[in-house]
């Protein structure tokens, strides 16, 4: 069996895409930290599209790792050239693969921190984009100010420190082009957060604050944070679909990335020197993303949550399972409709009622084999920002809460760490050990414990409206389990 590199192209299945330009020619323009299956499958996978289209080549990705759990994906697309097989699966069974050339190098920043400061402070990079996931902005989930207190960024605050974190990386970039007298380099983010250019511009420029103030300011100036909202379900890529990849097109790839057809990406036009031309391609750039990011957030990821944890403790594994239960189908649509859609702004040339319904048949999609594990994972991180602001106005608003609240409750329960039959629940969460704290004085004489955290939940915890329907929902789940509670709320 032959390894995935550039000289094993032509080994490949007829039926596999491959690079439809000339790689040697493609030189660096974007430098991004957080390769992870989600940057492949959507802004590595749009680029290559665009470099497949012929003329400018100088959009290519070095990519970066920064945590050691990095170093093995930095060490399977080097040994790859940076290739890497892209695997839409069809809710009909179908996959459709092609490879991705648009990485063209990988920087394992812990062995070689300053070849990493020397990519971001070439003139050539114009482009830095993050996938660091939602917690890694350290932002307070109530006050919204850059935790500054956190120990990785204290270690790169010491004087003469060498950079661990993308943040220190990336003022070390810009520190480097200021002295120079480059242009600085575009900082776009494409985590999963509302405002995540907003977001990236304020952590960022307040740990540059700390560190250089003078930067700061040239910073706040300069350099443009553009927004953008991503969707692309990328789970995560198991053995089983690597050796299925392997019978398909006869080459090994250590690690390729399985997705949905489905992709969108909506993006603030806001660049320091250019981008490439993604608009060609599908890319949707707009004046302002709020609208389009709201939609999302609301309705896709908070929709994954409303199913993830009831789900879970129903007995289901996977997300299709649980979409294709037409009770838990109507739940999650219920929300949607009733308690989510209400909070949105307009969104340009979108039919609400038409995106529920594809989300729900991509939730429904059995080839993806998303795990509800995945969708649960992070709460901590998500719940804060996805659902919590859909409750807070419809309290405001005198809206419907019924749902939102039981998804609240199932969290809750989840976290518990134990499901309906007494399986042990591996809760994944940075915040794990206080969230479980919390949930395990739930079921003695505090059963609002849960929403004590004002971090996570604001005042949620003084509202009677929004603890009443709370309460009554955890006693349930707790009492009578997920299904009977969901069929007791969609029949009442």
């Amino acid at each position: 069996m032959t390894r995935l590199s550039q000289s094993t192209l032509d080994d490949l299945d007829e039926s596999v895409g491959i690079p439809g330009y000339d790689r040697t020619q493609v030189t660096r323009g974007i430098v991004h930290f957080g390769v992870g299956g989600f940057h492949r499958a959507h802004e590595a996978m749009y680029t290559d599209l665009v470099l497949a289209e012929g003329g400018d080549l100088s959009w290519g990705i070095c990519g970066v790792g920064v945590l050691e759990h990095d170093r093995r994906i930095v060490e399977t697309l080097n040994d790859q050239d940076g290739l890497y097989t892209l695997v839409q699966k069809h809710p009909d069974g179908q996959l459709e693969s092609r490879v991705i050339g648009s990485i063209i190098e990988m920087l394992f920043a812990p062995d070689d921190p300053q070849a990493v400061i020397d990519a971001m402070a070439d003139e050539r990079t114009r482009i830095v984009s993050l996938t660091i996931t939602e917690g890694g902005y350290l932002v307070n989930q109530v006050t919204g100010e850059f935790d500054e207190d956190d120990e990785s960024i204290q270690a790169d605050l010491a004087e003469g420190a060498v950079p661990t974190t993308a943040f220190g990386f990336i003022v070390a970039g810009l520190q480097a082009r200021r002295a120079a007298g480059l242009e600085p380099f575009t900082v776009m983010s494409c985590d999963n957060l509302p405002g995540n250019g907003n977001i990236a511009r304020k952590t960022i420029t307040a740990f540059a604050r700390l560190k250089d103030p003078e930067l700061a300011e040239w910073m706040s100036e300069h350099v443009p944070f553009p927004n953008s909202m991503v969707d692309r379900i990328t789970p995560v890529t198991t053995e089983d679909d690597i050796s299925a990849l392997r019978e398909s097109i006869g080459v090994e790839d250590g690690w390729p990335v399985f997705c949905e057809p489905f992709t969108q990406w909506v993006l603030e036009d806001r660049f320091a020197a250019g981008r490439p031309r993604w608009d060609s391609v599908g890319v949707q750039i707009v004046e302002d993303v709020e609208p389009f990011e709201l939609m999302k957030l609301r309705l896709l990821n908070s929709g994954h949550q409303a199913i993830g944890y009831l789900g879970y403790l129903a007995g289901h594994t996977y997300a299709h399972e649980v979409a294709q239960d037409q009770l838990f189908a109507d739940f999650v649509l219920g929300y949607m409709e009733h308690e989510a859609t209400p909070t949105l702004p307009p969104v340009p040339d979108t039919d609400l009622a038409d995106y529920r319904q594809t989300l729900v048949d991509r939730f429904a999609n059995p080839e993806v084999r998303d795990t509800l594990a995945r969708l649960c994972a992070e709460s901590s991180d998500r719940i804060p920002k996805w659902l919590v602001p859909v409750i807070q106005q419809n309290l405001h608003d005198d809206g419907e809460i019924e749902r939102s609240a039981l998804v609240v409750a199932a969290w809750a329960r989840y976290a518990e760490g134990s499901d309906e039959q007494g399986e042990p629940i591996e809760v994944v969460d940075r915040l794990k050990s206080r969230v479980m704290a919390a949930a395990a004085k739930q079921r003695d004489d505090d059963p609002l414990a849960f929403l004590r955290d004002g971090d996570l939940f604001g005042d949620l915890v003084t509202n009677e409206r929004f603890t009443d329907v709370y309460a009554r929902h955890l006693d349930s789940l707790h009492t009578k389990g997920a299904r009977q509670t969901l069929e007791d709320l969609v029949s009442g």
